[in-house]
């Protein structure tokens, strides 16, 4: 089974059933996978930043650094290899809440909450998720399956 590495503000949407998508290092940025049974598509997007607007300029050249610009980006390109949005199933991690011990920033918490505003618009259920706290996580997708796993200093989980 091949990995294929999903960075920091990036995002990986496949249809190669012996792969599987990864990301590392979820701390305050969100990883979000959806992955549609049927076509067996599967894509990954790992997402830094809430909103594009603190720089239209980045969230043009980069979306998949920002919430708001990356999750419609992941969709469209799941869409393009045949997954149907009533299929799919999502599944999130990250939204820690590390480097900023008083909260003065909560880009974790911030993060989570624009993912759940734009699912509830858009009428996206969330399937499983493991989210918050103050650990890094990683991440892999297997596409074949959609097995969700999720790795942590404390161990592994499965949604």
């Amino acid at each position: 089974m091949a990995d294929k590495v999903v960075d920091i503000a990036d995002l990986a949407v496949t249809d190669d059933h012996d792969s599987t998508l990864v990301t590392y290092s979820l701390g305050s940025c969100i990883g979000v996978a959806i992955w549609d049974p049927v076509a067996r598509v599967g894509g990954l997007l790992h997402y830094m930043l809430p909103e594009g607007a603190i720089s239209p300029e980045k969230a043009k050249s980069n979306p998949a650094m920002f919430c708001d610009t990356g999750v419609p980006q992941l969709f469209r390109a799941a869409y393009k290899l045949g997954a149907d949005k009533k299929r799919l199933i999502v599944k999130v991690a990250g939204g820690s809440q590390l480097l900023d011990n008083n909260g003065a920033f909560n880009i974790g918490k911030r993060n989570y909450l624009a993912l759940r505003k734009i699912f509830w618009k858009n009428g996206v259920m969330i399937d499983g998720e493991h989210v918050g706290g103050s650990i890094s996580r990683t991440v892999r997708l297997n596409v074949a399956d959609g097995k969700f796993l999720i790795k942590t200093r404390e161990g592994e989980a499965t949604l």
